[in-house]
């Protein structure tokens, strides 16, 4: 029973227990709320805090901190107490303690041959290891958001086109209403508008299922509670520059400003995955190292005190294993060299996944730039022109419906495969980001 101060004041066991059950709950981490109007930076942020599988990967170098700990300690002592030639059936047996030999001694197991400093250069590289794998696993997660945020802004444009298109047709219906009532075009016209309505409330609502679709992922990847609620890309698609560590333009609208061979060089330095490929076989090599050092035997010495019969003495052990049946640890070191060499092609193959994805990823940007250029200067004012020239001249009555619509078509998938583009383009500067191991904020 705990007093405190007064008699009369006094915590039952059960409140107590309460108490320190609730001090040892961790306090909640509040979510950060997601903004309505969301931008690509502030996305990349959101998901860092609040993302379990980040937070789940953030918790790999605890581990490894603990697997340090556990290496840095040293075998415990023993003590060992023993008892010989105790007779409790003789006819002159004395006391317990003075008919007897009585041992007590201390006991310390000695590592040999370094097996203590290879075990904790093994558990340090391991720290290491986990570090780079954090580092990869938020590279990755900004990867998923920029993907995904850029497919809700794609999403949201091709709405905002279809939208667009189905007020125009509603528009011109009510125009052609009025002049069929006016008695300038036929029935026929009507119903065929009628008809053509259908294609733009389909595509407004087939748009808007996709804009709801991404909402709902991107707002998954941050780790949102409410998957519907209303969030909006704030980034336009049109794209800004990529820039390296060091604040200078890799990548633009226009294209790259930097050639493959230098890319290569920074991503060798900078990408968190080669890092923990090289880690890992660094900790290879001082596992080899520690199986070394477990084929040599461990001396465990002892020293204590011995009384016998009475007499006081002095008592000493040396203890050492002896390899009769085979040597110490015969399966260890083969094991640890073959994984070693694995771990060797594992960094041999990463540098070349990396190569490859680099070079893919530069094509991507130099491809999907020259693409927005065609798609804006060859083919979109065209689209718009002839658009509006038809649509004046439908309204005035000297062109034929059919014409219209076709123009309305041509003009809303012009704009499409240009949303499409400049996606298409955004994309692939994320994902040279990614490939080179440099943080892309979307911001110019």
């Amino acid at each position: 029973m705990i007093q405190a101060g007064n008699p009369s004041r006094r915590r039952s066991p059960v409140a107590l227990g309460l108490l320190v059950g609730w001090l040892a709950v961790p306090p909640v981490v509040a979510q950060e709320a997601v903004p309505e109007q969301l931008t690509l930076a502030a996305a990349l942020r959101i998901a860092e805090t609040q993302s379990p599988v980040f937070r789940a990967a953030r918790h790999v170098v605890d581990v490894a901190r603990a697997e340090v700990r556990t290496a840095l300690r040293r075998p415990n002592p023993v003590v060992v107490i023993e008892g010989e030639e105790y007779s409790p059936l003789a006819s002159d047996r004395r006391s317990f303690w003075t008919d007897q030999a009585l041992i007590v001694r201390f006991q310390q197991e000695i590592e040999t041959a370094g097996r203590r400093r290879h075990r904790i250069r093994s558990a340090d590289a391991g720290v290491a290891v986990a570090r780079a794998e954090t580092a990869d696993a938020r590279r990755r997660l900004q990867l998923a958001v920029g993907r995904t945020y850029f497919a809700l802004a794609l999403a949201q444009a091709d709405r905002a086109v279809a939208t667009a298109a189905l007020e125009e047709i509603e528009r011109v219906i009510a125009l052609t209403e009025a002049r069929f009532t006016a008695g300038e075009v036929a029935g026929v016209e009507l119903r065929r508008l009628d008809v053509e309505r259908l294609s733009f409330v389909d595509q407004a609502l087939t748009t808007d299922l996709a804009v709801r679709t991404a909402r709902a992922a991107l707002l998954g990847l941050l780790g949102a509670a409410d998957l519907d609620q209303p969030v909006e890309a704030a980034d336009p698609l049109q794209a800004a520059p990529l820039r390296g560590s060091d604040g200078r333009p890799i990548a633009t609208a226009e294209g790259m400003a930097v050639g493959v061979a230098s890319l290569r060089e920074e991503a060798a330095a900078a990408r968190p995955d080669l890092r923990a490929a090289r880690r890992a076989r660094e900790r290879a090599d001082s596992e080899v190292l520690r199986e070394r050092a477990l084929r040599a035997p461990s001396v465990t010495a002892g020293w204590g005190y011995r009384r016998d019969f009475g007499r006081h003495a002095m008592d000493f052990a040396l203890s050492i294993p002896v390899p009769l049946f085979g040597a110490l640890n015969p399966g260890g070191v083969p094991r640890a060299e073959a994984e070693r060499r694995r771990l060797a092609a594992l960094e041999d193959a990463a540098d070349i996944a990396v190569a490859v994805e680099l070079q893919q990823a530069v094509d991507a940007v130099e491809v999907s730039a020259e693409r927005v250029r065609y798609v804006e200067e060859e083919y979109l004012r065209g689209a718009e022109e002839a658009r509006d020239l038809v649509q004046a001249s439908y309204e005035l009555g000297e062109t034929a419906l059919i014409d219209f619509l076709d123009a309305q078509r041509e003009f809303r998938a012009t704009q499409r495969v240009r949303n499409q583009a400049l996606y298409d383009l955004r994309i692939s500067l994320i994902e040279l980001a990614a490939a080179i191991g440099v943080p892309y904020s979307g911001q110019p």
